[in-house]
């Protein structure tokens, strides 16, 4: 059976920085896919929309997803409006599923508050659905590093990445939940996370 890693960014990014870990993946043996999605100007259900037609020209039987920070609130809209994917394992790394912190600290002044768009509806400001009991998930959260949580308002408190919290990446929903000493951009790049990452995808474990 063929099977297809589709790789989804978080907010502000145009998904290059996803090429490290991408490439790795690949590395593992796995074919792999970008979505990238507009993170600002549409919101996370409308771009969970997106993802299901792009999901739809991926031509494989097994369809892994990978998804980093706004990436995963994305996955959460995906499988609450279109719960009939094709099998394949789901993991997330840093993504805010009970909300932001800092997210909420930006909404909360005029000059930065258009800096989030749209993806604080039922997203960064919560609200994100809740995940299917019939499909596993697993996350990889942060807990070491600068970031815009610890540089602007102070938002962060607790174990965070620099930009998403640890306990807001926890939700009874995620069966698997790996903390690693990385910030929230630099798991990207990392070894160690890209190898946990590839573990889960081939044994359904995270190492």
């Amino acid at each position: 059976m063929k099977q297809v890693v589709v790789l989804v960014h978080g907010i502000w990014m145009p998904g290059w920085e996803m090429f490290m870990l991408r490439r790795r993946i690949a590395d593992c043996g796995f074919e792999t896919r970008l979505f990238h999605y507009p993170s600002l100007r549409a919101t996370p259900a409308d771009n969970a929309r997106r993802l299901n037609q792009f999901l739809q020209t991926v031509e494989a039987d097994i369809v892994h997803l990978v998804a980093h920070s706004l990436g995963g609130i994305v996955l959460s809209h995906l499988f609450h409006a279109f719960p009939q994917q094709r099998p394949g394992r789901v993991i997330m790394l840093g993504s805010p599923l009970k909300g932001s912190s800092v997210a909420a600290a930006y909404d909360r002044f005029f000059l930065t508050r258009p800096l989030l768009g749209k993806s604080t509806v039922n997203g960064l400001l919560g609200g994100v659905p809740a995940w299917p009991a019939d499909r596993s998930l697993a996350m990889i959260a942060g807990n070491r590093g600068m970031g815009v949580g610890k540089i602007a308002f102070g938002a962060l408190h607790g174990p965070s990445d620099g930009t998403v919290a640890v306990r807001e990446t926890e939700r009874e929903e995620v069966t698997q939940h790996l903390i690693v000493p990385y910030s929230h951009f630099s798991m990207l790049f990392v070894r160690p996370v890209a190898d946990a990452v590839c573990h889960y995808l081939q044994q359904g474990e995270l190492a």
